[in-house]
């Protein structure tokens, strides 16, 4: 871990309550991220804030910081019913609103604010209940807030702070028309505190925070610089039947303890996580159709480092702070640009460093032009040898037709013939969609 990435302004030189100040210590928090500094200073005299910056460099603490501050220092409406938070937190993604929630109940232990999230896919009930008993800080997916919301378990009225995370994801996601709804709800910017925090801020994103805003100070670390610096960039050009037992061979060289394989589609993610433990690597796939109760855990045991390899569809790429990932593999190259960014932005969080393997097959090298323009520089390219690939055992009752996430095209990247000998090396021609 390096502290490259802080910046010179210690938590201790804010103006924080005592018992947030405690929290922030007891997390191993000294001196602030950049974004950290510069939005701080500004949403701790209770401004609105949109904040962008690089995935990993400390958003959520900022926004949380903020949030207990403007809580502790304002007092409750006498009239408000336990059942009105006193704060909103909405997050696009499941395992997003249960991260902040994790690290809201570190920050703020000793706050004696009351905490819940709630989110779709398991515990309607639980999560219910947890309402009913009353909230200060609400953290939620919108489905299911907006699901209690008109079933009148909570109400919005006496909301102080609200904070929209990953703000551009919710567009993505379609949730925008959802957030309208929570902002027409609430009481008028001008009577509570705003925040947005995003990796990117997009022109939507800026129309929405200038719309349900009040006046938001616009903050943005490097926004010109989209991936980071510390993430060490490879790609290799497989054939297709070399390309699991490519990942296997650098899983073993890297002796991977932590580390994340992005795929394209649920029956892949399934194939290769089959394929993987056959040939002894720990591995579980991660797909939106795992039950949520099972996502939660195997995050937990990949957090955990129970579990060395995690494979993941682009449900788990935005959000998630998971320490000490190494390596991250794009088995199949994302059909969208910002995807690559932010699957990669998985490691070298928080000023670690990390590498980001891309594997450009003949399914999805076609993505490779855009992704290098989008980054604005080409990605350097690795070789292998064929000959040198480990033999697989094959998974039990393994599928007599591989899924490789679409059609088969013509043309093998790199050239050369199956298992030909030689370093297989080079980018396939170049397309444009």
């Amino acid at each position: 871990m390096s502290d490259a990435h802080l910046s010179s302004l210690a938590f201790a030189a804010l103006p924080l309550h005592s018992t947030l100040m405690q929290g922030i210590l007891e997390a191993g928090f000294v001196f602030c991220t950049p974004i950290q500094a510069q939005t701080l200073p500004v949403a701790l005299t209770g401004r609105d804030i949109a904040g962008q910056a690089q995935t990993g460099t400390g958003k959520t603490a900022a926004f949380l910081a903020a949030l207990y501050q403007s809580l502790l220092q304002r007092p409750a409406d006498s009239a408000r019913p336990a059942t009105a938070p006193r704060a909103l937190v909405i997050a696009p993604t499941r395992e997003l609103a249960v991260q902040i929630h994790k690290d809201a109940a570190v920050l703020g232990r000793h706050t004696g604010l009351k905490l819940a999230v709630v989110f779709g896919g398991t515990d309607y009930d639980k999560q219910r209940r947890q309402l009913e008993d009353g909230v200060d800080v609400l953290i939620g997916t919108p489905g299911r807030l907006i699901d209690y919301y008109k079933q009148q378990v909570y109400d919005l009225r006496h909301v102080q702070v609200l904070v929209l995370d990953e703000a551009d994801r919710m567009f993505d996601l379609g949730f925008i028309a959802d957030i309208r709804y929570f902002m027409r709800r609430l009481p008028p910017p001008d009577r509570r505190q705003s925040m947005l925090f995003s990796a990117t801020l997009s022109q939507r994103v800026l129309e929405l925070a200038y719309e349900h805003m009040n006046n938001p100070e616009l903050v943005q670390i490097e926004p010109d610089k989209v991936t980071i610096d510390r993430v060490t960039q490879l790609i290799y050009f497989p054939a297709m039947q070399e390309k699991i037992p490519l990942l296997v061979g650098l899983l073993r060289q890297f002796e991977a303890h932590r580390t994340m394989v992005f795929v394209n589609t649920r029956r892949m993610a399934e194939r290769l996580e089959a394929t993987l433990r056959a040939n002894g690597v720990n591995a579980q796939a991660l797909s939106g159709d795992v039950p949520q109760n099972k996502r939660l855990r195997f995050l937990r045991e990949f957090h955990e480092g129970k579990l060395a390899v995690l494979i993941a569809t682009d449900v788990a790429s935005r959000g998630l702070h998971i320490p000490d990932v190494s390596h991250v593999f794009n088995f199949d190259l994302p059909q969208d640009c910002a995807d690559y960014v932010h699957r990669i932005g998985r490691t070298a969080r928080a000023g670690a460093s990390g590498d980001a393997i891309s594997f450009g097959c003949e399914e999805y090298a076609i993505s490779l032009p855009d992704i290098e323009d989008y980054i604005g520089h080409k990605i350097p390219v690795g070789s292998f040898n064929p000959d040198s690939l480990p033999k697989l055992e094959a998974p039990p009752r393994e599928a007599s037709a591989p899924d490789h996430g679409g059609p088969r095209r013509s043309g093998r990247p790199g050239g050369g013939r199956p298992g030909g000998g030689g370093p297989r090396r080079g980018p396939p021609p170049r397309h444009r969609r």
